[in-house]
């Protein structure tokens, strides 16, 4: 199995930004962790981030061409603003796409409960902290299972 793991705009500050929301853990520990996880499980991952939206959008039409077999996604604040991320989710289908939040968005300001990717993703996990990308990883492999 072969995930692909997208990490949006500012989620290379996590550890330096608002601790109380998202904790000590830096960006690279989230990667350490989920690689160890992945492995541990048997699943090639790459896991890539940026501050651009075009590159995440090239990211997730290269899951289909690269033949992947689902998408960790935490788009970032991307979630509450791109269509065109949006799109690009829905173009891929029938891979399966995860979003995933490190806090719990609906729990925050009003303008962060909105996700454009969200109707065409499998799930959104939200609120569970670092642990929210392994519980993605966990429900592709569920899917893939069953598929």
């Amino acid at each position: 199995m072969k995930l692909l793991i997208l990490n949006g705009p500012n989620i290379n500050m996590v550890g330096i930004r608002e601790k109380n929301i998202y904790g000590t853990e830096s960006f690279e520990d989230i990667i350490r962790i989920v690689e160890k996880y992945a492995s541990e499980k048997g699943i090639e991952v790459k896991c890539l981030q940026s501050n651009h939206e075009g590159d995440l959008v090239d990211w997730i039409q290269s899951a289909w061409f690269e033949k992947y077999d689902g998408i960790v996604m935490n788009p970032g604040a991307y979630t509450h603003t791109s269509i065109a991320i949006a799109d690009a989710v829905k173009a891929i289908m029938p891979i399966p796409v995860i979003e995933v939040h490190i806090s719990d968005i609906i729990a925050r300001e009003e303008f962060r409960h909105v996700s454009y990717a969200a109707p065409y993703c499998l799930e959104q996990i939200k609120g569970h902290g670092i642990n929210g990308y392994l519980e993605a990883i966990d429900e592709l492999i569920k899917h893939n299972q069953k598929s």
